[in-house]
């Protein structure tokens, strides 16, 4: 007869210690075995419970909302809840960029362009663009994933259809200021770089009441400079005209009337020009232009807006 233990009677074989994973095993069927005394109805009613704290989510809006934590304030939201806003006033340049243009008397101010990578963004502008049909991209826009939600999935625009439109550097050095622009550091700037006095420059920030430039002004007081001006007047008007069109362009914010200062730094030394990367800056500002516009409040949309409707 072979030995007994309390467990009962064992085999011959030497006794083997149940292994973490078997132990495991049986408590988790220790903690499944009551169910099956559960009364139906309760079990049913526990489920649904269960089933509602699960799905609930924002209203015509995402189930789970561990990703898209910001869609109560998304202007989707407030469409499904019945309230509704006009179409988005839009941010265009398009035809102000033909105000100025460099003909054969500028021709040095226009190499200088070219050779910055720049010089695509002068022909390829939209004069008009379409409220309705840009409204109803920020409606399907989501600031988390950065790309409009569709019925058929997700699409977002990227630097290689930056790099096929524009034209433009997508790589290179990044564009990236550490902080804000004191007004007193963009008059600073507009005299050193743009040959302005410091009058001409406090007052024209003044006017913006911002470390900003109207776009008005840079075509006032730059573009009667030809090729038969001095080489310190072509150098200060390559860099207003830059300034200019970038404000027009890549950069257009909702003011509809300026351009930021800050950005004439880059045009410091204007062999440099060419080794940032332009389309990646214009991309993340669009990036966020587009997620600003989302907001059911917000009545604007800024950014290059070419990338949109070409």
């Amino acid at each position: 007869m072979p030995p007994r233990t309390r467990g009962g009677y064992t085999s011959s074989a030497p006794r083997r210690r149940p292994t973490g994973s078997e132990r495991r095993r049986r408590v988790q069927l220790r903690e499944v075995e009551p169910a099956a005394d559960r009364d139906p109805v309760e079990h049913s009613q526990h489920d649904r419970d269960e089933t509602e704290e699960v799905f609930e989510g924002a209203l015509g809006g995402p189930i789970d909302r561990c990703i898209l934590r910001s869609f109560d304030k998304h202007i989707a939201a407030k469409i499904w809840l019945g309230e509704d806003r006009a179409p988005l006033k839009l941010v265009n340049h398009g035809a102000k960029l033909q105000l100025w243009e460099l003909g054969m008397e500028r021709s040095r101010i226009y190499e200088t362009v070219h050779r910055s990578g720049l010089a695509s963004l002068t022909s390829c502008n939209h004069r008009v663009a379409s409220r309705p049909t840009l409204s109803a991209f920020c409606e399907r826009w989501q600031p988390e994933t950065k790309s409009f939600h569709l019925p058929f999935g997700e699409m977002t625009i990227t630097l290689d259809d930056v790099a096929s439109i524009l034209h433009i550097p997508v790589t290179g050095s990044m564009i990236s200021f550490s902080q804000p622009l004191h007004v007193d550091d963009a008059n600073a700037l507009l005299v050193e770089l743009l040959g302005t006095t410091d009058v001409e420059a406090s007052r024209e920030t003044e006017q913006c009441r911002s470390p900003s430039v109207r776009l008005l002004w840079l075509r006032d007081h730059f573009s009667i400079i030809t090729d038969a001006s001095s080489d310190d007047d072509i150098v200060f008007a390559t860099r207003a005209f830059l300034l200019h069109l970038v404000g027009c362009t890549l950069f257009a914010d909702k003011s509809a009337t300026s351009v930021a200062v800050v950005y004439l730094e880059l045009y410091r030394d204007l062999s440099m020009v060419g080794s940032y990367a332009w389309g990646a800056a214009c991309l993340a500002y669009l990036y966020r232009q587009l997620s600003i516009a989302t907001r059911f409040e917000v009545r604007q949309l800024g950014g290059y807006l070419t990338l949109l409707q070409r």
